[in-house]
């Protein structure tokens, strides 16, 4: 028996997403400040929940003053680069995402620390270049310096960059490259839980011992340092009381393959809106005047 529990702003977790899911279900009300609904089929079962701020356009709103790439016309189809460092599920997803038409783009490029991960035996099976970055230590004439990476995704036009599990730090050549399009995907709720040595289980391991009772998806714009770039969006996961690091990260995992392909999807269609506080908004698709 499905059971609905409604929270107050407090948790400052905000929620009226387009990107419904089967597992989030939204107060059919318009409330007067933002709040936070999702729903619960068993005492024992997992929980997801979408969170997404809406903002409407009003005089009490920071105005939107720039936007990406942003024009009257039908977007183009944009050129994607992913760089990933294992096995890359979340690479596959958008890849699916660009063939199924969710995402108005194309991977053009894969970029790996680790030429043999699973993530680049995807792309060369199913037609996609592989760069391998940076220069292996052993293998000095393996890889490309950061000048040159920046050189090839040029040449091969890349608008965006989408950084999907990859490891090493992003160089400056290529964060002043590509300002406001290199995005990542962290496991956890920033600005908690990031920074240098926080990846992977290490990141689910932290949130279960800090007591957290929410976990989640950040997907975040790049600068010069780890996880601290621009939030552009988020996807809460509910801690479980016995939960393990590994059945955290396997929910976490699954909003991440969700939030990932909606985000690029956006992006790709130019629904990426900035505030003039520097803040990166996402355009509602059906209601242009709402963005989350």
């Amino acid at each position: 028996m499905e059971s609905r529990v409604l929270f107050s702003s407090q948790f400052n977790f905000p929620v009226n997403s387009p990107f419904k899911t089967r597992e989030t279900s939204i107060a059919p009300l318009t409330p007067s400040r933002n709040v936070l609904s999702f729903s619960f089929r068993s005492p024992a079962e997992r929980c997801a929940m979408r969170i997404v701020p809406l903002v409407k356009a009003a005089s009490s709103t920071p105005q939107i003053v720039a936007e990406v790439d942003g024009s009257s016309h039908e977007p183009r189809r944009k050129k994607l680069a992913v760089f990933v460092s294992g096995g890359g599920s979340n690479f596959r997803k958008i890849h699916e995402g660009c063939s199924d038409g969710s995402v108005n783009g194309d991977v053009v490029l894969l970029v790996t620390n680790k030429k043999d991960c699973g993530g680049a035996e995807y792309a060369r099976s199913n037609g996609i270049p592989v760069l391998v970055f940076p220069k292996a230590k052993r293998e000095p004439s393996d890889g490309l310096s950061p000048s040159e990476l920046v050189d090839v995704l040029r040449k091969y036009g890349v608008d965006f960059v989408l950084l999907a599990g990859y490891l090493k730090l992003i160089p400056v050549e290529l964060v002043q490259a590509f300002p406001k399009r290199i995005l990542n995907i962290h496991p956890a709720l920033l600005p908690a839980f990031g920074g240098k040595g926080l990846y992977g289980i290490k990141v689910h391991k932290a949130v279960l011992e800090s007591g957290a009772r929410y976990s989640g998806p950040t997907i975040h714009f790049v600068n010069e340092e780890y996880d601290t770039g621009r939030i552009l969006a988020q996807s809460a996961v509910r801690v479980i009381a016995n939960d393990t690091p590994e059945e955290l990260a396997k929910r976490v995992l699954h909003e991440e393959h969700k939030l990932y392909v909606e985000v690029v999807g956006a992006i790709c269609e130019e629904r990426i809106k900035w505030r003039e506080d520097g803040v990166p908004l996402i355009q509602n698709k059906q209601n242009p005047d709402e963005y989350y």
